[in-house]
C-alpha cells in the first residue's frame, strides 16, 4: 500500500521514508490537505495529515469518494478534523498520543527566557555591532511565581523546569498532578494564578470550554509586568484582546509558538506575500513579543517519536487491530 503524507516538511521527510522503510511505501508532499488539494488523494486508502490540514466536511467528502478509507494524523491535537463526518464516511482516524513532552516544556522556557532577558532585542543589536545594554535588564526568577494551566505530561515536565528555577509554583487543572504536588504546586482557582503568577504558561487542550480561556478579563487581571507564554494551542487565547493589552504598555513578555488564526500561515514561507492578518501583523511588531511558527515540537527525539507512532497506527489499522490512539470509529473495542 502506498501512503499519500500532507504537510510534510523538508527535516520530517527522510524520517518518514526511514520509518516506513519495510512496511509501506510514502509519498510526501509539502503542501497541506485543503479543499484545494483533496483531489490529489484519489487512489490512496491511506492519508497522513498534520496539525494544519484541513478536514472539514468538503476535504472528507472529497478523500472518502476518491477511496480514502484511514487517516493517520501526525499530532496529537485534531480539532482539525470533523470527527462526525468522518465517523459517517465509514474512516478510520487514528492520532499520536502522546510524545516526548520535554520538547513543548523546554521549548516554552526558550521562550519565556528569551522574552524575560531580551533575547531577540539584543541579537538584533549585535549583529549591526551595537552593543549597548539600555532596554535590556530582565529579572531573576528564582523567588518568583509561575503559574501553570494544565499539568499534565508537558505541565509537569515545565514544572519541573520551574522547580528547578526555585520559583514559587502554582498550578490550575481539572485534576491535580501528584507529581507536581509532590514539587511543591499548590493548586489555585485560575483567577488567582492569573493576579499572583509572573510568569504564566499554557499547557490546557483547545476544547470548546478553554476557547479564550485566555479573554480580556484574564488578561486585565495579570500583573503589569508579567510574562505570558502559549506552546499549546493559538485559540487558548483572544488575540484581539491580547494586542490591547500590550498597546497599553503592559506585560514583561509575551511568547508565543501558536496564534489563533495560524492555518494558512503557519509552516509555510510568506516573506514574499502581503499578510492580511492585521492582529498578526501589529502582534509581531510589539518589542516585547516573540512570536515563532509552531515549532515546539520540533525536535528529532519528538518528531521521531510521532512518525513511529503514526507507522504503528497505519499497522494497526492493515492488520484491524485497535489502540488508544484511534478517534473514530469511536464504538469499537479497544484489542
Amino acid at each position: 500500500m502506498e501512503i499519500l503524507a500532507f504537510g510534510v516538511q523538508a527535516d520530517e521527510e527522510p524520517l518518514i521514508e526511514k520509518a516506513f522503510e519495510g512496511h509501506h511505501d510514502v509519498r510526501s508532499l509539502n503542501v497541506f490537505l485543503t479543499e484545494d488539494t483533496a483531489p490529489i488523494a484519489a487512489g490512496y486508502e491511506t492519508v497522513s495529515t498534520s496539525v494544519n490540514c484541513s478536514l472539514d466536511h468538503r476535504v472528507l467528502q472529497t478523500i472518502a469518494a476518491g477511496g480514502t478509507r484511514m487517516i493517520a494524523q501526525r499530532s496529537t491535537g485534531f480539532n482539525n478534523i470533523d470527527l462526525d463526518v468522518a465517523e459517517r464516511l465509514g474512516l478510520t482516524v487514528a492520532r499520536v498520543s502522546n510524545y516526548s513532552p520535554y520538547s513543548v516544556a523546554e521549548f516554552a522556557w526558550t521562550l519565556a527566557m528569551a522574552v524575560n532577558r531580551r533575547i531577540t532585542r539584543a541579537s538584533i543589536r549585535t549583529r549591526d555591532f551595537d552593543f549597548r545594554l539600555d532596554g535590556l535588564m530582565g529579572r531573576d526568577l528564582r523567588g518568583r511565581t509561575v503559574g501553570v494551566l494544565g499539568t499534565g505530561k508537558i505541565g509537569e515536565a515545565f514544572t519541573r523546569i520551574a522547580h528547578g528555577f526555585g520559583m514559587k509554583l502554582l498550578g490550575w487543572d481539572v485534576a491535580e498532578n501528584p507529581a507536581c504536588a509532590a514539587l511543591g504546586m499548590t493548586y489555585v482557582e485560575k483567577e488567582r494564578l492569573f493576579a499572583e503568577a509572573d510568569l504564566i504558561s499554557l499547557h490546557v487542550p483547545l476544547l470548546p470550554a478553554t476557547r479564550h480561556l485566555i479573554d480580556a478579563a484574564a488578561l486585565a487581571s495579570m500583573k503589569n509586568d508579567a510574562i505570558l507564554v502559549n506552546t499549546s494551542r493559538g485559540g487558548l487565547v483572544d488575540t484581539d484582546a491580547l494586542v490591547t493589552e500590550l498597546r497599553a504598555g503592559r506585560f514583561a513578555g509575551v511568547g508565543l509558538d501558536v496564534y489563533e488564526a495560524e492555518a494558512g500561515l503557519f509552516f509555510l514561507d510568506k516573506s514574499l506575500e502581503v499578510v492580511e492578518d492585521d492582529t498578526l501583523a501589529r502582534l509581531v511588531t510589539f518589542p516585547n513579543v516573540l512570536v515563532t511558527s509552531h515549532q515546539a515540537y520540533y525536535t528529532v527525539d519528538a518528531v521521531g517519536q510521532i512518525i513511529d507512532t503514526t507507522v504503528r497506527n497505519v499497522l494497526d489499522y492493515t492488520a484491524g487491530r485497535r489502540s488508544e490512539n484511534v478517534l473514530v470509529p469511536r464504538d469499537a473495542p479497544a484489542a
